[in-house]
């Protein structure tokens, strides 16, 4: 059996609020949650979860992952709106226009979201 991803690990400082982003945001759960490590998915058996892991150090460099999310066309911009209610901001990354949606880093934390449009 070839080996499968299993977790999107994500070193952060404030990992209930990141993980309560997430969660909001994907419409997942808490999976598990202990003192270094918080689990979202979308139930216990999910081929794929998001763990959230302490780190003390700050961030020195621009993120090498970025999670894309997409919606239907007609969804797009109100979902963009939700992210921005949750905690998300707009950045300007120097796409050129158009582009296929806007970048959106999470709140005070290392992972990135763009909403990207979705034929409907």
């Amino acid at each position: 059996m070839p080996v499968r991803l299993h977790h999107i690990v994500v070193d952060a400082h404030d990992l209930p609020g990141l993980a309560r982003f997430w969660t909001q945001a994907l419409g997942w759960k808490v999976l598990s949650e202990r003192e270094n490590e918080i689990v979202i998915g979308t139930d216990e058996n999910a081929p794929v979860g998001m763990c959230f892991m302490p780190v003390s150090d700050p961030k020195v460099v621009k993120n090498r992952v970025h999670l894309d999310l997409t919606s239907s066309a007609a969804d797009r911009d109100q979902e963009i709106d939700r992210l921005l209610a949750l905690g998300a901001r707009r950045v300007d990354i120097g796409r050129p226009e158009p582009s296929p949606g806007p970048s959106l880093p999470t709140p005070r934390e290392t992972s990135s979201a763009s909403c990207a449009r979705r034929k409907p």
